[in-house]
């Protein structure tokens, strides 16, 4: 009996002691799921107080829903908690304030033990409703499959963040654990254009000419060249070093308002002229050009908005700020494609960057965090991200440049009485680039607007453009859109 008492109490301490993680987050456990949903879980919110994500008494098991009054249009951001899946987006990354359990609202749950429940603290978001409505409906009303994001440039607030192909987070969120599976799997979670990816920050692109605000903000800060001597080649086509291939501008042009057969910097960025700005490239140098983008945020793995965001590259991912294959490869490079890859979270910190001096704050979703009585436990304070990216004086001639390219960028969108300064890209991508629809960037802010915004947009596939896509023509439209939307 001794022995029994002795083994008894050995397999309680093993399992009250060293198994009491396992048990209790075992996803089978229907305790821990009964616990879970007993927690009235706080709201998440907009800027301006408009609901994004809500929990509704019930009468099963579980006692409360979590329901999202405009699924699609947010659900980038919000993610969705689900019975069979858990918590992603802000669901997840802001789970102990939403649950209640963060240390900040303890005395709370004291006061809630008297009434057998638990009040989950509110998240209020950066987000701007008529920017991210602006963003999200014209992606939808054209077709287009992409992303967009819109920034605070001196706060690195993040006012909109669209991601097409949506989903709807209430058909996860049923407390019907078939019905939430079905609609799990209907998302295709699995491959890379599921609708549960947040292409703004889990996705990266060749960002095409777009990435020539680097080679430029490269050269200028290092003297390579100055924006208005003409001393780059206007020529349709260049030879790439050590090869036998050539690279092209686009349609083989030859770029225009030549001096000589050559073009200065701010020429080549407003026409987008390829030869010109990989000739550019190969003078700055690999480690000149990976050296800017990394002052940008190329390569960091740390970053969180708190969403993770993944790494954006200069060469492979596994060498992230090494460009590959010599000159040839930094010429290619120099305008965007080869293995340059760009989230379009990183393109908007460039262009706010630009119209920020120069400083790059970090970007941000969180505007504060609340108690259950919306009393603020924290609020958001801008942060310097990284400091003299590039001086105020190259921010100034950058603006002036990519106010040049805007006026050769269409004017689908275009509200007359704002001043933007944008560049475009068409990136190729694939195996079969030349039969494959280019992606279409669009990044601009406007630099004489208070409070400024700054964009990014990349349109992957949609529209009726097919292999035509540039990205004035697809992506310009929607970035303008959420411009005009922040600005009234």
């Amino acid at each position: 009996m001794l022995s029994l008492m002795v083994l008894l109490l050995a397999n309680n301490s093993y399992v009250q002691v060293i198994k009491a993680d396992s048990y209790a987050n075992n996803p089978d456990n229907l305790r821990r799921l009964y616990d879970q949903y007993n927690v009235e879980r706080g709201l998440i919110t907009a800027a301006d107080g408009t609901v994004l994500a809500s929990s509704t008494a019930t009468d099963d098991k579980l006692k409360y829903l979590r329901t999202y009054p405009d699924g699609p249009l947010y659900a980038p951001v919000t993610g969705y908690y689900s019975v069979t899946s858990g918590a992603h987006g802000m669901e997840y990354a802001e789970n102990q304030i939403l649950n209640g359990n963060d240390s900040r609202l303890q005395l709370r749950q004291l006061t809630d033990l008297s009434s057998n429940t638990r009040t989950g603290g509110n998240v209020q978001l950066t987000i701007n409703p008529k920017v991210q409505a602006a963003g999200y409906d014209t992606m939808v009303r054209n077709g287009f499959t992409g992303a967009a994001v819109a920034i605070q440039p001196s706060t690195g607030q993040i006012l909109g963040m669209v991601s097409v192909p949506s989903y709807d987070p209430n058909g996860l969120s049923t407390h019907d654990t078939a019905a939430a599976r079905s609609a799990y799997n209907s998302d295709d979670p699995q491959s890379a254009t599921s609708p549960l990816i947040n292409q703004t920050v889990s996705q990266a692109y060749a960002p095409g000419s777009t990435f020539k605000l680097v080679v430029s903000a490269a050269a200028l800060s290092g003297g390579t060249g100055d924006e208005n001597t003409p001393d780059l080649p206007a020529a349709p086509r260049v030879t790439l070093p050590g090869t036998s291939t050539t690279l092209e501008n686009f349609d083989g042009e030859t770029c225009p308002q030549s001096v000589g057969g050559q073009v200065s910097m701010k020429t080549a960025l407003a026409f987008s002229c390829n030869t010109a700005f990989a000739t550019l490239a190969g003078r700055v140098g690999a480690a000149g050009v990976a050296a800017q983008a990394a002052k940008f945020g190329f390569g960091d793995s740390n970053l969180s908005v708190p969403l993770g965001v993944v790494p954006s590259c200069v060469g492979p991912a596994k060498s992230c700020l090494t460009i590959p294959n010599g000159t040839a490869g930094l010429y290619q490079s120099g305008i965007g494609q080869l293995d340059v890859q760009e989230t379009p979270l990183q393109d908007a910190m460039i262009a706010a960057t630009i119209a920020n001096g120069g400083k790059e704050m970090r970007p941000q979703l969180v505007k504060a965090l609340q108690a259950p009585d919306s009393s603020t436990i924290q609020d958001f304070t801008p942060e310097t991200l990284h400091d003299n990216v590039i001086s105020p004086q190259v921010a100034a001639t950058m603006t002036e440049m990519m106010e040049a390219s805007e006026s050769h960028s269409g004017t689908a969108g275009k509200n007359p009485a704002i001043q933007i300064a944008s560049k475009t890209g068409t990136a190729e991508h694939g195996p079969d680039p030349k039969h494959v629809q280019p992606y279409g960037w669009y990044v601009a802010f406007a630099p004489g607007a208070n409070p400024q915004i700054a964009v990014a947009v990349v349109v992957t596939s949609g529209g009726n453009l097919d292999l035509a896509t540039v990205g004035a023509k697809v992506a310009g439209p929607v970035g303008r859109a959420m411009i005009n939307a922040a600005l009234g």
